[in-house]
């Protein structure tokens, strides 16, 4: 089995895992990409970078970071909180920049 094929089976499984919870979140950074997908009853939300920022996936001339002016920096990169609500329960994201 090659590597790609074995990371689609890998994440079918885990897919099929999460399948039996009436909603799923998941919260992964380190990407330098802001991505927010669902996926059935999943969730997914990447958080803003806080060092470089990457273009938006499909787009760009290919992977390294975006040379963008030095007053926009501050735009690009930012922090992402979460704050549990316990009414009705579920998870408050919110994204802010660094300007």
């Amino acid at each position: 089995m090659s590597r790609g094929a074995g990371e689609l089976a890998t994440r079918r499984k885990l897919m099929e895992h999460l399948r039996r919870f009436g909603s799923v979140t998941v919260l992964n950074g380190h990407i330098h990409q802001i991505v927010q997908k669902v996926e059935g009853n999943v969730t997914f939300h990447t958080a803003r970078s806080t060092s470089y920022p990457q273009p938006a996936a499909g787009v760009g001339t290919g992977p390294g970071p975006l040379k963008v002016p030095a007053e926009q920096l501050s735009t690009m990169l930012g922090v992402t909180s979460v704050s549990v609500v316990k009414h009705p329960r579920s998870l408050a994201l919110s994204d802010a920049t660094l300007a």
